[in-house]
């Protein structure tokens, strides 16, 4: 059939529901679509023109407005011919315009599986979605689409599409209530990822589904008698099983093909509600329901709209399941949000409701984007809104919550608003106090206590499940530690300036400035609640303050140039309790060339000059302090020595009394190596620096039997 023929073919579907105006604007896009994409082709060899013909074919089955259909003809138009915004706009207004803009933004997204990447795009998916979510829709047909044209493909790109959209456009369809498009790009992924056990498991369904023609056909027959006999209208429906589905039941659920093949699943569709609930009466009086099996859609809609009665019965020694729905939840059901432009010119109470429920997960979803720190953050926040298996419980007022499985008071708390999660301190659940950690049912009442200056415990993030509450709680206790980090950090800092005989507020702007960038930081502000983690030490931040201000010595060298490579020198003093380490690795001394680095957590860490651990480039030595030792330093010091010697009977004690009459202190002491004439023996000593370790070391040297001693360096800490 020709691309003419068949946009004829969707002008008279698209008669059923829209007016010759509008269909003529979808022609009139089509047309244009065509012109543009003139010469090229796709992979399998067909026009370009047939792929957006097809996806306004699947959009056009959805019943979507003529501005979708538009959209879905130029989608690619932008991205592939170079055609800007602004034509299309004048063609076609600035609705259809954007809507293609939109589509094409998805289109550049490639979800990697580098996470960092593939949590990016996601923010830029949901921003287009909060703008317009018509574009998610004609994104989900457009890839529909190439799904089901995905044969040509070299396998690594295949395995990527279906990867992409197994993890991220299924689980949309399916949040969004679209269960026919869910399941068609679950199945389409599924044979894409996995052919071969597609194969074997549709064989394997279709062989079963022969062999149990006669129970299928009798058990529809009584239903439909029993409905006949009540005078309650309603067609029956096989229901189909699909393959991803009977997959994953088998990978995760540890079933057996033919444990889950031998339930036989029935729909029955009817007028109204009241019909839905006498139905549901008729077949309990046909065969015995299964306990706790019974499930009402209708009364507690799920989170993506759908609505239905579910109930497994038992008849014909057989599990029998049967959904019971009116044509308009049936139509909702399989189109979700889509329905709701179905029924546009006749709004309807279950279609609103559906609208309403994507806003408020669109709205929530751009309220979490707001408080994650990094995108990563928030796709973790969102994997959970995408695959919930929801909690009905009710507020004190009867109001309705759907909650995933596992939710707990705290994230009911925050379900309500913000500020009641922030200011919750306890709960009751069915009017009896209960604790904010437990795991709550389907059908509890809950009630939150509030205390005003009350504040998230940190403890709630190991057992809150859904996103908004983690990120509520992550986002106020950063700010909370921030403030505490920047209250304590200014007054340490305030107190070593103090030491310098200078103020904060006597620092001039341009000081600070200079003092911002030779740290590396954003602000003076990040600059203060370092400290106040502990990550940068006061006396060092304020002394590089002072440094151009004050030349009044106390205990500092001039430091010649802050922002420059060649960094003047720092006096140390070790008994100040300031937060300084001396590293493991090379433990120096006073006396040694010594440098600090900065280490996060653990403030100024101060190594030898020479010692291997520091960075060889220029670039990163510059960013190194450069220290020097104060002249009456009174604290000890270790180092570790190597001795080699003659083994002789009470030579160690000959060892250590060298060291004590040096006024050393001895550590450790080990021996290392021996054979029968030699032995190696490893001091750890105390000293208080290099003269000291040289008298040291002078009087171990004197020993006899000592053949050699040196000073180890370098040890791994």
């Amino acid at each position: 059939m020709s691309a003419e023929a068949t946009v004829e073919v969707l002008a008279s579907e698209l008669s059923t529901y829209l007016d010759t105006n509008r269909i003529n604007q979808v022609r009139r896009a089509y047309y244009y679509a065509e012109q543009a994409h003139e010469g090229q082709m796709r992979k399998s060899g067909d026009r370009y023109i047939t792929h957006p013909l097809a996806v306004a074919h699947i959009l056009a089955s959805l019943k979507l407005d003529h501005q979708s259909l538009m959209a879905a003809m130029l989608h690619d138009v932008i991205e592939d011919t170079g055609i800007p915004k602004d034509a299309l706009a004048e063609q076609f207004g600035e609705d259809v315009a954007e809507l293609v803009d939109g589509v094409s933004k998805l289109t550049q997204i490639e979800f990697r599986t580098r996470a960092e990447a593939q949590a990016e795009n996601f923010q830029k998916m949901t921003l287009a979605m909060a703008r317009d979510i018509r574009v998610i829709l004609v994104k989900l047909a457009d890839r529909l689409h190439n799904m089901r044209t995905l044969g040509p493909m070299p396998y690594e790109k295949r395995k990527r599409i279906a990867n992409e959209t197994l993890d991220i456009y299924a689980p949309i369809a399916n949040r969004l209530g679209m269960h026919s498009i869910c399941t068609e790009l679950e199945d389409l992924g599924f044979s894409s990822l996995y052919p071969m056990r597609s194969k074997y498991i549709s064989k394997a369904v279709a062989k079963l589904r022969g062999s149990h023609r006669e129970i299928i056909d009798e058990i529809r027959g009584k239903l439909q008698e029993k409905l006949e006999e009540r005078g309650l209208p309603g067609r029956i429906q096989g229901r189909e099983k699909h393959l991803n589905s009977i997959y994953n039941k088998m990978k995760f659920k540890h079933k057996s093909f033919h444990e889950i093949m031998d339930v036989y699943a029935f729909r029955i569709i009817t007028d109204t509600e009241d019909d839905c609930y006498r139905i549901l009466g008729a077949v309990h009086s046909l065969y015995k329901p299964l306990p706790g099996r019974f499930k009402d859609y209708i009364a507690m809609p799920k989170a993506n709209g759908y609505q239905s009665l579910h109930t497994t019965l038992f008849g014909m020694h057989v599990n029998i399941e049967i959904q019971i729905r009116t044509e308009e939840m049936e139509q909702i059901a399989n189109n979700g949000i889509a329905a709701h432009w179905m029924y546009k010119n006749e709004p309807s109470d279950v279609s609103a409701v559906n609208q309403n429920r994507v806003d408020q997960w669109v709205k929530g979803l751009m309220e979490m984007r707001e408080r994650a720190d990094d995108s990563l953050e928030f796709i973790e926040h969102v994997k959970v809104d995408l695959f919930p298996d929801e909690i009905y419980v009710f507020t004190p007022k009867g109001r309705i919550m759907e909650l995933p499985r596992g939710a707990t008071p705290v994230d009911f708390a925050y379900a309500i608003h913000t500020d009641i999660g922030n200011a919750c301190v306890a709960c009751r659940i069915n009017r009896n106090l209960g604790s904010l950690s437990q795991t709550l049912q389907s059908g509890q009442t809950v009630e939150i206590i509030t205390a005003p200056g009350a504040r998230p415990n940190p403890a709630w993030l190991s057992f809150v499940t859904t996103g908004k509450a983690r990120s509520s709680i992550r986002h106020v206790l950063k700010n909370q530690r921030r403030a505490e980090s920047l209250e304590l950090g200014r007054t340490l800092l305030k107190r070593s300036l103090k030491g310098f005989g200078t103020k904060l507020s006597d620092v001039n702007e341009a000081q600070i400035q200079h003092v911002v960038r030779h740290n590396q930081v954003e602000s003076f502000e990040d600059l203060i609640s370092d400290i106040g983690l502990g990550n940068r030490m006061a006396y060092l931040v304020a002394r590089q303050l002072v440094s151009d201000q004050s030349e009044s010595g106390k205990g500092v060298t001039k430091q010649t140039e802050l922002s420059g490579q060649e960094h003047g020198s720092m006096t140390i003093r070790g008994t100040e309790g300031l937060l300084v380490k001396f590293a493991k690795c090379c433990k120096p001394i006073p006396g040694d060339p010594v440098v600090g680095v900065m280490d996060s957590g653990k403030g100024l860490v101060i190594h030898s000059d020479t010692c291997p651990r520091l960075p060889d480039d220029s670039e990163s030595r510059a960013n190194l302090t450069q220290l020097k030792w104060a002249k009456d330093i009174d604290g000890e010091f270790s180092v570790e020595l190597r001795v080699e010697l003659e083994r002789q009977r009470g030579v160690i004690a000959e060892l250590a009394n060298a060291v004590a009459m040096a006024d050393g202190n001895i550590e450790r002491i080990n021996v290392e190596e021996q054979n029968a004439r030699l032995g190696v023996v490893s001091l750890v000593v105390h000293v208080q620096g290099r003269r000291h370790l040289a008298r040291v070391m002078r009087r171990v040297r004197n020993i006899k039997a000592v053949t050699h001693i040196n000073r180890v360096r370098n040890r791994g800490s």
